[in-house]
């Protein structure tokens, strides 16, 4: 839980491929500075970490990667990794995030756990946490879109999320549908093929849905909305699918769902069916 590890990584795909994997929500990793102003005891940490960790989502991410990457034609996809806990700052929630999710306690930094009890004292200071691993990331992930909209013309970013089988007191929106897949789309950066080609690829996992119970997806703020060469897909596994919850081990459905989000990968870049 504790450790210095790189806040982000960037790991390299293929030069000419448009597809960036985004895992903001794998880890679980603390830093000392940060836990101090965390007021769960450890063993409550531990047990939030296994509700609002998406567990293993990093290594869906590397399987897929390792499998698109292996045959004529198909091209690796680049990986763009959070080495930090979401409880550390959340890369997806921007500073500004609408009122709903702060009301709640989940801006880009959390106040309330996933049940709704305190994780951080009452007026806690956001800035410098903002400042030290919110911009620098949100900065890193721009760059990465930037360099492959130069090399390719195109960038796609899918993001890698789970979540868990039964709702959890934080979802606003967690009454509708939990389907083995769930796909975020937007409607300016989701082109139509690119939320077909994901409902063909996961079309083995007993139902995909669209939107519940999240929804949108993931784009850096210079790009959101203005650019559509920028095309973006959230994909949600529901945990029960491939790991024990909550903060299990991963279980044979894991290589499933990798196969799937490399044939996805497959398809956006056009590589041919393997």
């Amino acid at each position: 839980m504790n450790g210095s590890p790189d806040p982000y990584r960037l790991v390299p795909g293929a030069p000419d491929s448009p597809v960036i994997l985004h895992v903001p929500h794998s880890s679980r990793v603390v830093p000392a500075g940060v836990r101090e102003g965390i007021v769960l005891d450890d063993a409550a940490l531990e047990r939030e970490l296994d509700h609002i960790t998406d567990s293993h989502t990093a290594r869906i991410a590397a399987e897929a990667a390792a499998l698109a990457a292996n045959g004529p034609g198909r091209k690796e996809p680049w990986r763009f990794v959070n080495g930090l806990s979401r409880l550390v700052v959340d890369p997806e929630r921007f500073p500004d995030e609408r009122e709903e999710m702060r009301a709640v306690g989940m801006g880009a930094v959390y106040t309330r756990t996933t049940h709704g009890k305190p994780l951080r004292p009452d007026g806690h200071p956001e800035e410098p946490l903002i400042d030290r691993y919110f911009h620098p990331y949100a900065a890193a992930m721009t760059g990465a879109v930037a360099r492959r909209l130069a090399a390719t013309g195109r960038a796609v970013i899918i993001d890698v999320h789970s979540y868990p089988g039964e709702r959890l007191p934080y979802e606003l929106h967690g009454d509708g549908p939990r389907p083995p897949v769930c796909l975020g789309h937007d409607s300016f950066h989701t082109a139509p093929d690119l939320l077909a080609h994901a409902e063909k690829a996961f079309a083995g996992f007993g139902g995909t849905g669209v939107n519940s119970p999240f929804s949108g997806t993931y784009v850096p703020l210079k790009y959101y909305g203005t650019d559509r060469r920028v095309g973006a897909l959230m994909i949600e596994i529901r945990r029960d699918v491939y790991m024990t919850e909550p903060g299990g081990p991963a279980g044979p459905g894991l290589h499933r769902v990798a196969a799937a989000l490399a044939e996805l990968v497959d398809a956006v870049t056009g590589a041919p069916p393997t």
